[in-house]
């Protein structure tokens, strides 16, 4: 079940793992003929560097003390082993003060500068009361100091850096601080007003009450805000992002489309050619021809090899259930959603649910549910989590059941083709659906409506 979870770059690490750890799996194309799997003679005698490295000598030492004496366990053997990659990337914050190091500050303005720094949060932004850095300032480094000063170094220093916005203590100062680095052209000059003056009519959108205030055009105002929408409302963001290395998605399977039929295929790293190694098979061969009693040490020998043996075999037939249950449970899928896979057409998506599946291909909920989480698939029209194709069923006015990501896609068209000056309501697109079938109730659109990540009616406006 744990490798049936692995998406493919962690089964790729896995597996190298279990190669370091037993020398008696290899990489390769498995070939046996009996218990213990004994090659054949035309593999040749190339052995492995773990095959080198290993000296049956270590394991005839007969001192009479068992192995377990050295070894400490703290784990359950159903504990999952997770390692945290460390990161050596320079953070938001360090780039700041590199920054600041290249001003001529004094040292009592060196060191506010930099406890400012450090209280930017990681979008930029300094979220705590002024008059709380002046006692911090004085408690912890005996600094004493002023709001003024504060507020002084705050505006010329620590505004002042890059990216625009750093420092600022709210979203409005942000944009601000964005926009005065700007040039100065009229449509510019019109937003920065915009901003310092009319800011809550801004964001509420009540644009009529700018327009008189202002005695502008529409068209100027369309201008003044389109220059407010290219700033940045997060700057510190923008420096984690680019510091963020880039995560690729690796898709476990690619569907080729073949007229009216779907071929699957199965990412090839999802499927290692592994073997058993000639060398553990032979030497088993080799205690199996002992004749007599074996002694203390060669049982021990013995049972090292079979444990080491056996573990390769467990883990070969680990990845061979593993791809037959991945290939079983995306035919499955593929059949079930056939309509979609063929078109591309996102409303011919039928409402599926793990226990279709599982009844499908007559397997648990759960092993479905472990298939389908962290895996790809790549199609023709992109490449897609197989949670995608997972969704809620709906009924119709004709009684037919549909896909709540079709009702969400058409949600979304209503959206896209509506009047922006004058933009519908949550109650007025549960009519426009009604009218197409789907007899859903204002409060499901406005779920569905937060889920599709959209605004509501009044904050889609435009002019």
């Amino acid at each position: 079940m744990k490798m049936l979870q692995l998406p493919t770059i962690a089964l790729e690490a896995r597996i190298k793992e279990e190669i370091e750890a037993n020398p008696a799996l290899d990489e390769g194309k498995e070939e046996r003929e009996d218990e213990y799997g004994d090659l054949d003679d035309d593999q040749g005698d190339d052995l492995s560097d773990a095959e080198q490295e290993f000296d049956f000598s270590d394991y005839m030492d007969d001192d009479g003390t068992p192995s377990y004496k050295y070894e400490a366990n703290n784990y359950s053997s159903d504990d999952e082993e997770r390692t945290l990659p460390i990161g050596t990337v320079s953070t938001f914050h360090d780039r700041l003060l590199s920054q600041l190091s290249l001003r001529s500050l004094s040292d009592k303005h060196s060191s506010i500068a930099e406890h400012l720094v450090g209280s930017l949060d990681d979008s930029g932004y300094l979220r705590r009361e002024v008059s709380a850095i002046v006692d911090d300032l004085a408690f912890t480094q005996g600094l004493m100091t002023s709001e003024e000063e504060i507020v002084h170094l705050l505006s010329t220093q620590i505004q002042d850096l890059d990216p625009p916005g750093i420092g600022a203590r709210d979203l409005r100062e942000c944009l601000l601080i964005q926009m005065r680095r700007k040039t100065m052209t009229v449509p510019v000059k019109t937003a920065t007003i915009v901003l310092d003056k009319f800011y809550d009519e801004f964001v509420k959108k009540h644009y009529s009450k700018i327009l008189h205030r202002l005695e502008i055009s529409e068209d100027d105002l369309k201008d003044a805000i389109e220059e407010i929408t290219q700033l940045n409302p997060k700057p510190g963001n923008s420096m984690n992002e680019s510091s963020r290395p880039v995560e690729q998605i690796i898709p476990d399977f690619t569907l080729v489309n073949e007229g009216d039929e779907i071929q699957v295929l199965l990412n090839g790293r999802n499927a290692p050619e592994l073997k058993v190694s000639k060398k553990y098979s032979e030497m088993m061969q080799e205690f199996s021809s002992i004749k007599g009693k074996p002694t203390k040490s060669q049982r021990e020998a013995i049972l090292f090899v079979k444990q080491k043996l056996d573990g390769a075999r467990w883990f070969i037939d680990a990845i061979r259930q593993r791809q037959n249950t991945l290939i079983t449970t995306m035919q499955a899928i593929v059949e079930y959603q056939k309509a979609y896979f063929l078109t591309g057409d996102e409303t011919k998506l039928r409402p599926m649910i793990l226990k279709d599946i599982a009844e499908k291909i007559n397997m648990d909920i759960s092993t479905v549910s472990r298939v389908s989480n962290s895996k790809y698939v790549q199609t023709s029209y992109g490449t897609f989590s197989l949670k995608y194709f997972f969704s809620e069923s709906l009924t119709t006015d004709d009684g037919e059941e549909v896909s709540t990501r079709e009702v969400k896609k058409i949600l979304q068209e209503l959206i896209e083709t509506e009047n922006k000056k004058k933009p519908w309501t949550d109650e007025n697109l549960a009519k426009e659906l009604k009218g197409k079938g789907y007899n859903i109730a204002r409060r499901t659109v406005a779920k569905y409506r937060e889920q599709l990540d959209i605004p509501v009616a009044r904050l889609r406006k435009e002019l």
